[in-house]
């Protein structure tokens, strides 16, 4: 750098250049990605290079030097000081250009002590395409208009009010309230503005608007504004930095450094126009084709080359070019494309800032994809992430090389070695708002009417395809369950219990007065659970005779009916082959087997002669049939637990590949596989994608890891871990705790979820897992808690709709009063759970009737009231 501050840019060491534009493109599809993502990276000598030449630029604007013409302006924004924290009164404040195509106005008020201020209120004005092209009296009347209709809300009267005017765009200031416009940026292009005192302008429309009186105290810049709206904190906040449609940064500068002001005392507040840094065509080295492309077919070629490669503005763009020119060579989409992909402005922001994101799931990129007109094939999502990377990354790299340039001239004017200091930051592409960021994040769990009812359809067809035998990820298996009770079952009988780490055995007497159970709770360890399948059966065999030694049974062959929760396909009431293990079983040689069968194998080992097993059944048949012993219209069973299933009674003739045509079937739907196809995927969150990768099943069990109690706790882990990162909840600490698999238990939803807990109480159990807290983050895991069950009641009342609106159709009713029998610590603990299912089947199902019953012991109960209607029956039957 010689002593004008001069740097030759040069082209990054082994990078190649711009490939040039009607050159053929290389055979090979992955020296094509290749070369396209090169493009964008950029060497540590060249963004040195960049720092410098930004730094030198500075210098010689600050010294009003004219030649050679600085690459940045350095405009004084006439800030003398930073805030203190003891300002107090209400402000309005009426931001232009800070979020493009819109306006904002907001009243602010200041209180004077730190810790209590208010939150502003604000109202956002979207202003039409043809004001922002047109004369520029027009665009400032329409600013008057909106600042009095905000205005109207608040009980003003003859008030005299303060205004600042925040002017997001190049302009050269001689005074606090005093500002000409140097050139209008970010898509704006208003006539007799440029080079004219735009708070004159605001005072001229306001005066002719007439409503209220307002007095515009000071102008300034998004930026200037970010810098002096930071709070308190460790080290004085004296550099802005915003990144928003547009880029800008400022800093406190000595005002002695500043030759325009004639000053020897005190700092000034300088705002960098380094947006319009490269129009001298010093980054030629280091643009790319696509940049160059992006910036011919812009409002203003040649200007403003730094801002098109960081702007928000533009992000979107360059990815959109490089993803339509990787299209058009065949590399993406199968070589198709489609208006959105060929059109400017047809990628969005935040569609790069959602795809970008690490976090975010093929499948959610996909959907973006796909909400393009695009037809994504399978590697083409990962591919675009890659892109989008490229672009972000090049972008954040050339913001920090700008960055520290500005620190570098802090420390120069200062003559310090070493700098304290804070940096503002603001903008949606560095950063949003955290409120902004927790409703974006939530939003994926929203579910609408018309999501809802979709998903109650798609459920039906895949009913239907399962009870044809056809392929669907509804197995719809028979149970071989032929009626519910009728009250007139009586005897005793044995039932078994296996659907989780704890293993029952029960006596179960049915009596004309009622029913009475004895029952015992054994564990079964996880070296058990994923062990050798014999060493399972044998230690539940062993359980059976323990019980019925304890109960003076020795020797007595009753009825036994196995209550086993897990997908089977039973080819009789005593038959049943595991599909697959679920829950964290993985107990071997038992996938594809009769598990009654590999049941009497360990009784034959252990000689328990006497033992009869009579039926198999899964909990939700047997939650069904408890509580039709109870109520006679039951004919649904639903399990919210640790994983979800439900079961219905079907019409005989509807069920292939069993034989008969009169009288009904009940059907284990095992809808937790619901969505193993990809049918939910427009609903599946990156936060799904998250849990289900962890899990021991990746790809399975899609719609149970979305409803039920093993995972909501991990899906509400991860969007905790992600708001963390963004800085939105708990400092932005990632604590180890939190990174810990299952340490946010689903009981903690129903607990910080429960009315009776105030906020304090919610405090105290995240404080209990370690989590450093701030005011508000109690607050925001109530709200995620309260987003992700709410999202599983909603749709297991679209399943149990389906479910109901099919019985309906069945019968050729109008109107259908059906109960359903729930079993499951979820539905049963959670304290708006049961009812968000409830209304969620009114919603769907509005000519259904539907009373939902809690089970008592449905598993145990259930499974003996199987083997008690199996016995009935078969006393009934001729012989």
């Amino acid at each position: 750098m010689d002593s004008k501050g001069s740097v030759e840019l040069q082209p990054g060491e082994g990078a190649p250049g711009c490939p040039q534009e009607g050159l053929p493109c290389p055979p090979d599809s992955s020296e094509l990605v290749r070369e396209c993502l090169n493009q964008f990276q950029l060497t540590e000598r060249q963004l040195r290079q960049i720092q410098a030449r930004i730094l030198g630029s500075m210098e010689l604007a600050l010294r009003g030097e004219a030649s050679p013409v600085p690459a940045v302006r350095m405009l004084p924004a006439y800030v003398g000081s930073i805030p203190h924290g003891t300002e107090q009164g209400d402000f309005l404040v009426l931001e232009l250009g800070a979020t493009g195509a819109s306006l904002r106005v907001l009243w602010v008020t200041l209180t004077g002590m730190e810790g209590c201020q208010m939150e502003p209120r604000s109202q956002e004005f979207l202003i039409p395409q043809e004001l922002m092209l047109g004369p520029g009296q027009q665009l400032f009347d329409f600013a008057a208009r909106c600042l009095s209709e905000f205005l109207d809300a608040f009980p003003v009267g003859n008030r005299r009010l303060q205004l600042g005017f925040s002017f997001s765009f190049p302009c050269h200031q001689t005074g606090l309230d005093r500002s000409i416009l140097i050139s209008w940026t970010k898509g704006f292009r208003c006539s007799g503005v440029e080079g004219q005192d735009v708070v004159q302008l605001l005072r001229d429309a306001i005066k002719r608007q007439g409503a209220y009186s307002v007095d515009v105290v000071a102008v300034v810049n998004d930026t200037v504004g970010t810098m002096m709206g930071c709070g308190p904190g460790s080290a004085p906040c004296e550099v802005g930095l915003v990144v928003d449609t547009g880029t800008n940064a400022c800093y406190m500068e000595e005002a002695r450094h500043v030759a325009v002001l004639d000053e020897d005392r005190g700092r000034v507040c300088v705002s960098i126009e380094w947006g319009s840094f490269g129009d001298d065509g010093v980054l030629g080295p280091v643009l790319t084709t696509f940049d160059r492309i992006l910036d011919q077919e812009s409002l203003n070629p040649g200007a403003q080359r730094f801002e098109k490669m960081i702007g928000g503005l533009y992000l979107g763009e360059l990815v959109r070019q490089v993803l339509a020119h990787l299209a058009q060579h065949g590399v993406l989409f199968g070589g198709r494309t489609s208006p959105a992909l060929l059109s400017q402005g047809g990628v969005l922001l935040e569609h790069v800032a959602e795809m970008e994101d690490p976090s975010t799931g093929t499948a959610r990129v996909r959907a973006i994809l796909q909400g393009l007109g695009l037809s994504p094939g399978a590697e083409d999502a990962e591919l675009v992430q890659r892109v989008c990377a490229a672009v972000c990354t090049r972008a954040a790299r050339l913001c920090a090389a700008a960055l520290a340039a500005v620190l570098t001239r802090l420390q120069h004017g200062r003559e310090q070695q070493t700098l304290q200091i804070a940096v503002a930051t603001g903008g949606q592409v560095f950063e949003r708002h955290p409120r902004r960021m927790l409703e974006e994040t939530l939003a994926l769990f929203r579910l609408n009417h018309e999501q809802l009812a979709q998903v109650q359809a798609q459920m039906r067809e895949a009913m239907a395809q399962g009870l044809r035998g056809e392929a669907s990820s509804l197995r719809m298996l028979p149970t071989y369950v032929r009626a519910t009770p009728d009250g007139s079952e009586r005897g005793d009988f044995l039932a078994l219990d296996l659907g989780g780490t704890n293993f029952r055995v029960l006596l179960v007497r049915v009596a004309a007065s009622g029913v009475q159970i004895t029952s015992e709770i054994y564990s079964i360890p996880e070296h058990v659970a994923q062990g050798p399948g014999e060493q399972l059966f044998d230690l539940i065999v062993d359980c059976i005779l323990n019980f019925q030694q304890k109960q003076g049974l020795s020797g007595q062959s009753l009825p036994l009916g196995f209550t086993f929760s897990f997908p089977c396909r039973q080819v009789g009431l005593d038959q049943g082959i595991l599909l697959n293990w679920t829950k964290g079983f993985s107990a071997s040689d038992c996938e594809g087997q009769d598990v009654v069968g590999l049941l009497r194998q360990a009784i034959v080992r252990k000689q328990a002669v006497k033992l009869n097993v009579v039926a198999i059944v899964n909990d939700t048949v047997g939650t069904m049939m408890s509580c039709g012993y109870e109520d006679p219209r039951c004919e649904v069973g639903l399990i919210v637990g640790t994983g979800t299933n439900a079961c219905y009674m079907e019409e005989l003739q509807n069920v292939a590949g069993v034989a008969g045509d009169v009288g009904l079937m009940c059907i284990n739907m095992e809808w937790g596989a619901f969505g193993d196809d990809g049918s939910l995927g427009t609903l599946t969150t990156c936060f799904d994608e998250l849990v289900d990768q962890a899990s021991i099943n990746p790809g399975k069990q899609r719609f149970e890891k979305m409803i039920s109690g093993m995972y909501l706790g991990e899906i509400v882990r991860h969007i905790l871990l992600h708001l963390t990162s963004l800085g939105v909840l708990f400092r932005g600490q990632k604590t180890q705790r939190l990174q810990t698999r299952d340490i946010f238990k689903t009981k903690f939803l129903s607990e910080i979820e429960s009315d009776s807990l105030a906020l304090r109480q919610v405090r105290a159990i995240l404080e209990d897992l370690g989590l450093p807290l701030t005011s508000d983050d109690a607050l925001m895991v109530l709200e995620v808690c309260q987003a992700v069950s709410q999202r599983a009641a909603q749709l297991c009342g679209a399943g149990v709709a389906a479910v109901v609106e099919k019985i309906r159709e069945n019968r050729g009713l109008d109107k259908l009063t059906v109960s359903v029998g729930v079993d499951g610590t979820l539905y049963k603990l959670h304290p708006h759970f049961s009812g968000l299912v409830a209304a969620t089947v009114r919603e769907l199902a509005p000519r259904c009737v539907v009373t939902f019953l809690q089970s008592e012991d449905g598993s145990g109960k259930g499974a003996a009231l199987v083997t008690a209607v199996a016995c009935r029956l078969a006393q009934q039957a001729p012989v």
